[in-house]
């Protein structure tokens, strides 16, 4: 099995959506991503920073699913990352009311050395130096290296967001994000600018209406779960990012068909994650239930057709 080095904030949240809201609670991109890629028992470690003021339980949380968090660094006299937002009632835009960057302002990645020659990076959403300095560290280039980022870091640090983009073998961004890095309105053909920048796999992730995987001419798309109830689509992404890269480390097979497997885990998991606040879902998630939902995944997308 591969083992599988997760970069990434690791953090408070504090969200108001239509059906309520929360104090702070545990949050971050690594958190989501280590607790998807956790189903699948992976040797993943998270490299992340945090404050004085987080709490050890949480730290246990991630080390007794067998996350090595040797890379977390705490910050004793420092307060951690937090990010607070508000929804709107279609789920889909929200506001962000606080964000408060405190320790992760001076965070210098240091990836554990026994996990240097990790096989499969995911770099969460972070500044594309943080996440270049990782890919830096390692010794030798790693089977696969998956990015994920955000429009923030198209409007203040493109230039370096594309560098690291031209080191990676997959990215995960959403459909906005994908037409403002490519400033084309066609999926298809912002995929392809996207893959001459160096990625030879496109995820476009479109919320509510499923994900979308680009290689080469060849596309693949896979619905989202229609959900009777969606309290929280925090972390959704990252859990997607996070159930697509664990389940790659584990099975060890970087095809195009696999990656279709991938995403279908991704999608799976990020299913469950918006079913509470934050990380409520993901931490009581059995794997159990994780194989119900993918049989319902399969009946809602297999099905014979008559061709006349």
């Amino acid at each position: 099995m591969s083992k599988l080095v997760i970069v990434g904030t690791v953090a408070f949240d504090a969200i108001e959506t239509p059906f309520g809201k929360t104090d702070k609670i545990l949050g971050g991109a690594a958190t989501f991503i280590g607790l998807a890629a956790s189903q699948f028992n992976v040797d993943a470690a998270v490299v992340s920073i945090v404050g004085g003021d987080f709490p050890k339980e949480y730290l246990d949380l991630l080390s007794d699913r067998n996350i090595d968090i040797s890379g977390v660094e705490i910050v004793k006299e420092g307060k951690t990352f937090f990010w607070s937002g508000k929804y709107h009632n279609d789920m889909n835009t929200r506001d962000t009311l606080v964000t408060e960057l405190n320790v992760l302002a001076d965070f210098n990645p240091v990836v554990p050395e026994t996990y240097k020659d990790a096989q499969v990076v995911m770099l969460g959403n972070l500044h594309p130096n943080v996440q270049m300095s990782v890919l830096e560290q390692m010794n030798k280039k790693p089977k696969l290296v998956i990015l994920d980022t955000m429009n923030f870091w198209m409007d203040c640090a493109l230039e370096e967001l594309k560098a690291v983009i031209a080191k990676v073998d997959v990215i995960t961004i959403n459909d906005e994000e994908a037409r403002q890095l490519t400033g084309e309105y066609s999926l298809v053909v912002a995929a392809r600018k996207i893959h001459a920048m160096g990625p030879k796999y496109v995820v476009i992730k479109k919320g509510e209406h499923g994900a979308l995987l680009f290689y080469k001419d060849n596309v693949f798309y896979a619905p989202a779960l229609p959900l009777e109830e969606v309290f929280d689509p925090t972390g959704a992404g990252d859990t997607f990012a996070g159930g697509f890269a664990g389940y790659l480390a584990k099975t060890e097979d970087v095809s195009f068909e696999n990656m279709k497997n991938a995403v279908i885990y991704g999608s799976t998991l990020a299913s469950f994650c918006v079913e509470k606040f934050g990380t409520e879902r993901m931490i009581g998630l059995k794997s159990k239930e994780v194989h119900q939902r993918l049989q319902q995944f399969k009946s809602l997308t297999q099905f014979d057709i008559e061709l006349t």
